[in-house]
């Protein structure tokens, strides 16, 4: 879950640095006013969203499955501490 979290971090920021350097060249109009920081910010997150769900498809998956994995063996223990109970 840390690496899908860092790597979507790591797109996040290559997205943010390569609009701020857009917009620095004029390629890309400027925010209103002072609001040019919250501009590429909000057009990082617009662009590195459908990065991330296309790039770190595997990943995602990955973490999917382990996190199945763990709530079912919580799911198992708790049915297991329940028969336990059943029992006594």
């Amino acid at each position: 879950m840390l690496r899908y979290s860092l790597l979507r971090l790591g797109i996040f920021a290559g997205s943010f640095l390569a609009l701020w350097g857009l917009v620095y060249a004029g390629v890309l109009p400027r925010g209103l006013g002072d609001s040019n920081l919250l501009w590429v910010l909000l057009l990082s997150v617009v662009v590195s969203a459908p990065l991330s769900f296309v790039l770190l498809r595997k990943q995602r998956d990955e973490m999917s499955v382990q996190i199945v994995n763990k709530v079912d063996r919580a799911k198992g223990r708790l049915e297991a501490n329940r028969s336990a109970e059943d029992l006594a």
